[in-house]
């Protein structure tokens, strides 16, 4: 017997934070929500990352997902922007986790390779494709942190059950265990 299977895709962001949730059952994909959560008009970082986790929090407790799905901080020039990008999906990881709902990360390479079949595929390929995806007529939403967040949960889609995930949790134990650099 199948089950269906929610899954949250989030391109965390401290500007923007993206997100997708999606719903698979017998190998078919359904769009069941797409959005943005803006924050460029908060007055600080420490704002814009409780925003962020209450957002997260609010998403799984309206959708129940099964799953979260997370786009990995790309590594840039820029410092302070992959410290606050990191903090953005680490805050987006501890909602998940703290709900229970196991966590994998993805690169921004693997997420664009998975639904274009190009890793420097632009924004707006991607979302070109996901519409050609789930037969939608037209995209519920204009803005690309919105599709780069359903980008993730659909490359996640594609690889449950395989062993060549980059990176899953289950719960705080699993993520220390695997990640023994970060503890210090």
């Amino acid at each position: 017997m199948q089950t269906e299977k929610i899954i949250l895709g989030i391109d965390p962001g401290t500007a923007v934070m993206g997100f997708g949730i999606i719903s698979i059952f017998k190998n078919k994909i359904k769009l069941l929500a797409i959005d943005e959560l803006v924050m460029k008009k908060e007055p600080t970082h420490e704002i814009k990352l409780k925003k962020i986790f209450d957002r997260t929090l609010a998403l799984i407790d309206e959708f129940h997902p099964d799953e979260v799905a997370l786009e990995a901080p790309f590594y840039g020039k820029n410092v302070q922007s992959m410290l606050k990008l990191g903090r953005a999906q680490g805050v987006a990881m501890a909602a998940s986790l703290h709900r229970e709902v196991p966590i994998t990360e993805y690169s921004p390479k693997k997420v664009k390779m998975a639904i274009t079949g190009n890793g420097n595929a632009s924004k707006e390929q991607v979302a070109g494709m996901l519409q050609n995806l789930l037969n939608l007529k037209e995209f519920p939403t204009k803005y690309l942190d919105a599709t780069d967040g359903l980008a993730v949960a659909v490359c996640h889609s594609f690889n449950l059950g395989k062993a060549d995930k980059e990176k899953s949790y289950t719960g705080w134990e699993s993520f220390l265990k695997q990640n023994p650099d970060r503890i210090k």
